[in-house]
């Protein structure tokens, strides 16, 4: 099961946009950056900075989540954000003789093919394990012949075996991973990501993240949402035609939090 926290942020991120954005907009100096920025006025300038498109000072505050329960098809996707940091799990290092894996919503809803699904991943998870145990043993046998010993071998030819065994794990393996992002890019991986036309897991991630957001920096992340949200849908022929109710969706997402 997908799991995600903020697990921190900048502190008072909409104070450091709105000082950000008055360093823009006025002549102030270092030394008065800060002062007179009350919450109105605080809101006043994210307020400003949005409806002018100004968005170079959401860059000046992030935001870091830790995830796990999502699949490796999902890291293919997420790291596409190329103006992020990532920490995952390696399949490497940690050896995952029973993998836990995500299941699409399409295959769980039917019996023969939830059958057919874990059947699968156990076939997988076998391959692997058996896989792991040859090349382990090649590669002990060939370090103690090289003049290791036994014990130093072993843990040597485990690292070994497992970097090659884990090219039969699938895409729905599960992994984990640590990501933080400024809030311009979380801006930017929610009007992707939210979109219907987005892959269901994902999708599903970034709306958990658009609401743990929400929380913390509500005025930053007003406009969020697919591009439908504040505008015209951009996807021409391609749209799923439910602007109305994403709009919907996401006035209500965001309302739950204050």
């Amino acid at each position: 099961m997908m799991k995600v926290q903020l697990i921190a942020h900048t502190p008072e991120p909409e104070k450091i946009v709105a000082a950000a954005a008055k360093l823009c907009y006025s002549q102030v100096g270092v030394e008065e950056l800060m002062q007179g920025l009350t919450p109105e006025k605080t809101a006043e300038f994210v307020q400003m900075l949005a409806s002018l498109g100004h968005e170079s000072p959401t860059e000046h505050v992030s935001f870091t989540f830790a995830i796990e329960g999502v699949s490796r098809s999902l890291l293919a996707q997420i790291t596409r954000h190329r103006i992020a940091s990532y920490s995952v799990q390696s399949q490497r290092y940690v050896r995952l003789n029973e993998f836990d894996y995500v299941t699409p919503p399409e295959i769980a809803e039917n019996e023969e093919a939830q059958a057919a699904y874990d059947e699968m991943m156990e076939q997988q998870a076998e391959s692997y394990r058996k896989l792991a145990a040859i090349l382990k043993e090649k590669h002990k046998n060939e370090l103690m012949a090289a003049g290791e010993d036994e014990k130093a071998a072993t843990r040597k030819a485990e690292k070994m075996a497992i970097e090659d065994a884990r090219f039969v794990l699938p895409n729905a393996c599960d992994t984990k991973m640590v990501v933080t992002m400024n809030a311009r890019s979380l801006n930017n991986f929610f009007a992707h990501r939210c979109c219907n036309r987005a892959q269901w897991e994902i999708r599903a991630l970034a709306d958990e993240m658009l609401r743990l957001v929400c929380e913390v920096s509500p005025a930053l992340f007003v406009k969020s949402g697919p591009p439908c949200v504040k505008g015209a849908c951009p996807e021409g022929k391609m749209t799923c035609g439910a602007a109305a109710e994403m709009r919907e969706k996401y006035a209500e997402l965001k309302e739950t939090v204050r």
